[in-house]
């Protein structure tokens, strides 16, 4: 029971930051917008966090300075998009390559330097089961908050009126504006808080997880979330398995190196990503050709 305690644990905290930026592009293509840029918000969160929490030796601080970073750079993608209407993958394009750039350049102090992340949930226990104990000990605020930001992003977007405005612009911004919604103000919304997200997923994976800053630590973490939209089928609440199914693969990947696994560390590094090109193939298959997706996303891949 402690050695799946263990690998749970372990799981969950490689997971987290894949849950952030996943709900990130998630809400955000819920409102017809398919963000290429959360790759370069993903990266900028974890650069500036990183250096604000190395800076101020408080964590916390780091994190909100993340996820500020992000949201600042998806101002970008929205001027350009919402009020230039560029296309949008060209649009995220440019904020991919603008963050990685300002990244690659700010960060270069804060190579090889240190961070403390985040304290555990709980620390020397005794009396507690043998299952329990590890993922107490081992997990930090991270994993709770990523888990219950996505079951708190489904609560919106199928409970609540505002959510049902989101989902009504995703489809089709004519008929939202017929029923007297303004989707430029939604767009904006979810663009923010998608920026906001995928920032506090780089500050995660910087601060909290690896502990450490280096340019283009991300690794295209980002555009797998972008491919990981259509197996969560835009919806919120599955966002979690679905990142939780990346954080074992990585995981496992990381325990086979511990253990001197007798295989390139390549082909091993790259198994994680080979497992989510997989599984958006078999769910491509498996269910019909448009699933879930939006109708308003339809127009971002065709010739009108």
């Amino acid at each position: 029971m402690a050695l799946a305690g263990s690998w749970l644990a372990a799981s969950l905290r490689s997971a987290s930051p894949l849950m952030l930026v996943l709900l990130a592009e998630t809400l955000s293509q819920r409102i017809g917008l398919v963000n290429l840029g959360v790759e370069g918000q993903m990266l900028s969160g974890a650069c500036f966090g990183f250096g604000v929490a190395a800076y101020t030796q408080d964590p916390v601080t780091g994190l909100f300075a993340g996820a500020l970073a992000g949201m600042v750079l998806s101002l970008l993608y929205g001027a350009l998009c919402i009020h230039g209407r560029v296309n949008q993958i060209a649009s995220g394009l440019c904020v991919m390559m603008l963050g990685a750039g300002i990244t690659s350049y700010a960060g270069r102090e804060f190579i090889g330097a240190e961070v403390t992340g985040l304290a555990p949930l709980a620390k020397n226990l005794v009396d507690v089961d043998s299952f329990w104990q590890p993922l107490l000990t081992q997990l930090t605020w991270s994993a709770p908050i990523a888990i219950l930001l996505s079951i708190c992003a489904g609560v919106f977007l199928y409970r609540t009126r505002s959510g049902m405005q989101w989902r009504t612009v995703g489809e089709s911004v004519d008929v939202a504006r017929a029923l007297g919604i303004r989707p430029r103000i939604v767009q904006w919304q979810g663009l923010l808080v998608g920026g906001f997200l995928s920032g506090l997923g780089g500050a995660v994976l910087s601060i909290d997880y690896t502990q450490t800053w280096a340019p283009d630590m991300t690794k295209g973490l980002g555009l797998i979330a972008v491919g990981l939209v259509i197996v969560v089928r835009w919806n919120p609440y599955l966002v979690i398995p679905v990142a939780l199914l990346f954080g074992l693969a990585d995981t496992s990947v990381l325990r086979l190196q511990a253990a001197a696994f007798n295989t390139s560390s390549y082909l091993l590094a790259a198994s994680p990503y080979v497992f989510c090109l997989v599984v958006l193939v078999i769910t491509h298959l498996r269910v019909d050709r448009d699933g879930n997706m939006p109708a308003g996303l339809k127009g971002v891949f065709s010739d009108r």
